[in-house]
């Protein structure tokens, strides 16, 4: 089990060093096809900066709002915030707000820079449908991400696949509107130019779905490590392997989820399930490999 957490966190670390490259490959496609030179991974470096900047100290509130989350505290639910606390204090984390979601899909999420600024999540369906073990277990699941940063390496995962999205649309707006034709004459028409210039067309227009590929990619091995850790903190796999059943066997669709803040959830919370080829865009690894592991430790 601690093998296959570190090896998840190595292919974490490998997918964000990707996305790094992914970036800097667009800043100098941009540079190139727009006439900006070494002024294209200047702006794509500074734009990358100030979008996770913002996210850094802001997303957890703009997550929240958009799920119409309450904060709740010992009088108003006294059953949940009893469980964060009880196993912040195992895992030896300060304790994250609690918020409680109004909405009988059983699901939860976690957010926050750091865990000093860490909030936590559920549904009024998930504390409904699970027994305290389970929901014992999804907690601890949580807690795993806040304590593992996952919610700030999703954020920064999020916040460079807008770069590369901003800097594809960018450039091919230049490309069509004679930057790239610019380009290629001023390099005097010849094949290295042209060459050059299909290399930066070609990745302004497969830059996003590579982008998209890494960034749920990431999501994933994030989700493996934290039902591992989740699974050692309370010493019960069991509990989350049965709450994880729970919560993909629910038919609701969390109505306050979109495909922006999906990749938070412990569960798919839209119910958008694919296959073959489209599988590389799942938010989640499959909760049946993810039951199965947990059963076997």
């Amino acid at each position: 089990m601690y093998d296959q957490i570190a090896t998840n966190k190595f292919k974490s670390v490998l997918l964000m060093g990707l996305f790094v490259l992914l970036v800097l490959a667009m800043g100098w496609a941009f540079g190139y096809v727009t006439d900006f030179g070494v002024g294209g991974l200047i702006i794509a470096g500074g734009v990358a900066f100030a979008m996770t900047w913002g996210s850094y100290w802001y997303s957890d509130k703009i997550v929240l709002g958009m799920s119409h989350a309450r904060l709740v505290d010992r009088n108003t639910e006294p059953y949940i915030v009893n469980t964060v606390e009880g196993l912040s204090i195992a895992a030896g984390l300060p304790m994250p707000r609690a918020y409680i979601i109004e909405d009988p899909s059983p699901n939860a999420f976690a957010t926050g820079r750091n865990p000093e600024n860490a909030a936590i999540a559920v549904t009024t369906g998930l504390v409904a449908k699970l027994d305290r073990l389970e929901l014992e277990g999804v907690i601890a699941h949580e807690l795993s991400h806040i304590k593992n940063y996952d919610t700030l390496v999703q954020t920064m995962a999020a916040v460079l696949a807008g770069t590369v999205v901003l800097l594809s649309d960018w450039m091919v707006r230049s490309f069509f509107w004679g930057g790239g034709r610019r380009r290629s004459r001023d390099s005097g028409g010849g094949q290295a130019g042209v060459i050059l210039l299909v290399i930066g067309l070609a990745l302004a227009v497969l830059s996003p779905l590579f982008a998209t590929m890494i960034q749920m990619a990431i999501s994933r091995k994030r989700e493996y490590v934290a039902d591992a850790n989740g699974a050692l903190l309370t010493r019960y796999p069991d509990g989350l392997a049965s709450a994880l059943r729970k919560i993909a066997g629910d038919t609701n669709k969390l109505s306050v989820a979109n495909k922006a803040t999906e990749s938070l959830y412990i569960h798919n919370p839209l119910k958008d399930y694919r296959s073959g080829l489209n599988s590389l865009f799942n938010t989640h690894p499959p909760i049946d490999d993810r039951i199965k592991r947990l059963e076997a430790m």
